[in-house]
């Protein structure tokens, strides 16, 4: 997805590490080695890596969840050591799966309760709630336990709940983690419309068909390291005739499509 957008940078990550100690031999792992990469305003970034790449670890330091070990990170102009509390009231985050939600409440009572935790006034919360729940295709359900949703559903209504407070920016950590197809497709639209309306979006994913749909760019990471950041044709140039024609050969082999997708390029590049 290409997006409209404004030249300005929002999110600035320079040489990030974060290091941390093994319980049971106390020996130090290294999640993320010095990564470096910058988001603009209205963009849609994929971070995008197979399981244990960093990706996680990443997002839960960008908001401001936990504390890098070294590096330089700034959100909205707003350094994340001396400025957290500006930083908070900037963002929002998703995480994949069904945490986050109350499942006896029902979705607007849901809403109502993290809007008193924003001290939204309940005058405005009763204009809001409707409004976000319509956004996610929720609006005839606002009355239902959350219990009795899919998953799809609940993760509409996370989305509903990180727009309560109206963030610049919203990061998306595995979204569409145990969603049927149906489901993805419905979150990938709402993510689409964020991104109309200028919200700027961090996505994390090792589905390359999501990013490839999503995103305006992408950084590959793997064992805590960016392979490789830029466009999607940036990314599909990015290996030789040579490679190519190998990957080609063993697609035969395997009697698979005979065609070089981005996702092969993926998997080449993170093996």
């Amino acid at each position: 997805m290409k997006t409209e957008r404004k030249s300005k940078m929002v999110i600035s990550v320079k040489n990030l590490k974060r290091t941390f100690s093994i319980r049971d031999t106390g020996e130090a792992f290294e999640a993320l080695k010095g990564i470096s990469f910058s988001i603009q305003r209205g963009e849609i970034f994929g971070l995008l890596g197979p399981n244990g790449a960093g990706k996680s670890t990443t997002i839960k330091i960008l908001s401001t969840m936990l504390l890098p070990t070294s590096g330089e990170v700034e959100i909205s102009g707003f350094d994340i050591y001396k400025d957290e509390q500006k930083i908070r009231e900037r963002i929002n985050f998703i995480f994949g799966g069904e945490r986050s939600l109350y499942f006896r409440l029902s979705a607007e009572d849901n809403l109502f309760y993290f809007a008193d935790l924003y001290k939204i006034s309940r005058k405005k919360q009763l204009e809001l709630v409707p409004e976000l729940l319509e956004l996610v295709g929720l609006g005839n359900v606002g009355k239902r336990r959350v219990e009795t949703f899919s998953k799809g559903m609940k993760q509409r209504l996370q989305i509903a709940r990180a727009l309560l407070n109206d963030p610049e920016i919203i990061f998306l950590d595995e979204p569409s983690i145990g969603l049927d197809p149906v489901g993805a497709l419905e979150l990938r639209n709402i993510i689409k419309e964020l991104a109309k309306k200028g919200k700027t979006i961090l996505l994390t994913t090792h589905y390359m068909a999501e990013a490839e749909e999503l995103c305006d760019r992408i950084a590959i990471i793997n064992h805590g390291e960016i392979v490789t950041c830029g466009t999607l044709p940036e990314i599909a140039s990015l290996i030789s005739d040579e490679e190519r024609t190998k990957i080609l050969q063993d697609k035969v082999k395997e009697q698979k499509e005979i065609d070089v997708t981005l996702e092969d390029i993926y998997l080449h590049l993170v093996r």
